[in-house]
């Protein structure tokens, strides 16, 4: 049913990331290369109250299928009704549940990661969302609630019971947040533990990393997270690799740039109703992702963190080639020999 693995393809996903994956931010990453979205996580009791905002966490467009959208909650039959007034608005293409958000808030509600503690509180709300729905539903979570209660494999054998049609499995525990390494190891156990797709999540920045984890496990499919917040050009890295054995250039400042411009104009597009400074004001965290790895990439963030319009931007971008080139010079001369 999941046609995007159930072929020879090995799919790209963007990881879900509240804050992060809007609607603008995944059209950007489809361009380069990733193949499945996820959208941010939304509230399956904020659906159900017809909450504005958290519909608006449910957009997307329809150049970003296969989509799905991602549920939190505790309740299986109130999910599998806010599943159900999902499909009404728009058509995804699967609704993906959230066993693994750690955060404190989330969990607080008895949702997210908390679910792996508790596996027929888990069951019910998978098999309840299943039922309830058309389309397939998938799940994401982590391999256990801290390194003493590492579970993945059990809670793997019980989502494939409940109906879910792949797992995501991301290699943390929900004690670790995103510190310390994903255990690549328990990945491999939960894709050999179970006959529905895995797919693997956890310090995925490289194209080699891609390979090296189709390899050494039966992971049908990679999602890559945080790498894309800084390297939105890991998709198409990672697919050259794959293709050819070989690194493809990183992606120049030039386009590093107009990546950045491109992603303002359209925030300010689809934010109407907020003035351009508030909107930059929301963009400055992203922009100064973008500039990781980049050469004087400090210089960058101290504008950054200031910025208020695109013209800034273009003010900015200007003066960083003027400085770069200044510096690139100073070292010349410095490097070349004095004449006696």
């Amino acid at each position: 049913m999941l046609s995007w693995l159930n072929n020879d393809h090995f799919p790209l996903y963007l990881a879900p990331m509240a804050g992060v994956t809007d609607v603008i931010f995944r059209r950007l990453c489809k361009e380069q290369g990733a193949d499945v979205m996820v959208t941010e996580f939304v509230s399956a009791e904020g659906i159900l109250q017809r909450d504005d905002r958290t519909r608006h966490y449910t957009d997307f467009d329809d150049g970003q299928h296969p989509i799905g959208v991602q549920l939190f909650g505790s309740d299986g039959v109130r999910m599998g009704e806010a599943a159900r007034k999902i499909i009404d608005w728009k058509q995804p293409d699967f609704i993906d549940i959230n066993f693994g958000c750690p955060v404190n808030k989330v969990v607080a509600k008895n949702g997210g990661s908390s679910l792996l503690k508790d596996c027929p509180l888990l069951a019910s709300v998978a098999r309840e969302v299943a039922k309830a729905v058309p389309i397939p539903v998938t799940a994401k979570m982590r391999i256990g609630w801290d390194a003493d209660h590492v579970n993945a494999v059990e809670v793997a054998k019980i989502l494939e019971d409940c109906g879910m049609q792949a797992i995501a499995v991301h290699g943390r525990t929900r004690a670790q947040g995103y510190t310390g390494l994903a255990d690549w190891d328990v990945i491999g156990q939960v894709a050999d533990a179970v006959k529905i797709p895995v797919i693997g999540n956890g310090d995925i920045a490289s194209g080699l990393d891609v390979e090296i984890r189709r390899a050494q496990t039966n992971v049908k499919g990679i999602m890559i997270g945080r790498a894309a917040m800084a390297n939105p050009w890991v998709f198409k890295e990672a697919k050259h690799y794959l293709a050819t054995g070989t690194h493809a250039p990183h992606a120049s400042v030039e386009e590093r740039f107009n990546f950045m411009r491109r992603h303002c104009k359209l925030a300010i597009e689809r934010n109407v109703r907020m003035e351009e400074l508030q909107t930059m004001r929301s963009m400055r965290n992203r922009l100064m992702n973008y500039t990781k790895s980049i050469p004087g990439g400090k210089w960058l963030r101290q504008h950054f963190s200031q910025i208020g319009s695109v013209m800034q931007l273009e003010d900015i971008f200007a003066s960083y080639l003027d400085h770069q080139a200044a510096h690139s010079h100073e070292h010349a001369s410095q490097d070349s020999p004095t004449l006696a």
